[in-house]
């Protein structure tokens, strides 16, 4: 059986891919590889969907935990999606930032050392 913190991850792991798809929709509308508009609905109908996932997760997490974990996997992988998929370039300084973003989902993850 999986830990709390394991399903505040997977959570977090299905709100960040849901981003990837929906902000790559919205990055191949913007610059014409899709042409037709209607495409827009996708992710204004998933975005609607968010909150009640994000509701679901806080049975696992606190509000805090949750919402880093959604943000910093939502920028690991919309960034990777940037530079693998549209081919958008990252300085020095930018990658240092993302290997910073690996290092809190590992921190925000890992198991507390509190000891009471």
């Amino acid at each position: 059986m999986l830990r709390s913190d394991h399903k505040a991850l997977l959570y977090g792991l299905g709100l960040a891919l849901s981003d990837v798809v929906n902000l790559g929709i919205l990055k191949a509308l913007s610059n014409g590889m899709i042409k037709n508009f209607a495409w827009i609905a996708f992710p204004t109908l998933v975005y609607a969907v968010q909150p009640f996932i994000f509701y679901s997760a806080l049975s696992h997490t606190s509000m805090t935990v949750m919402n880093l974990l959604w943000d910093v996997l939502s920028d690991i992988f919309v960034t990777a999606s940037g530079l693998f998929f549209f081919k958008e370039h990252l300085s020095f300084k930018k990658h240092l930032g993302v290997l910073f973003a690996f290092m809190a989902v590992f921190l925000l993850t890992g198991d507390d050392d509190n000891k009471h």
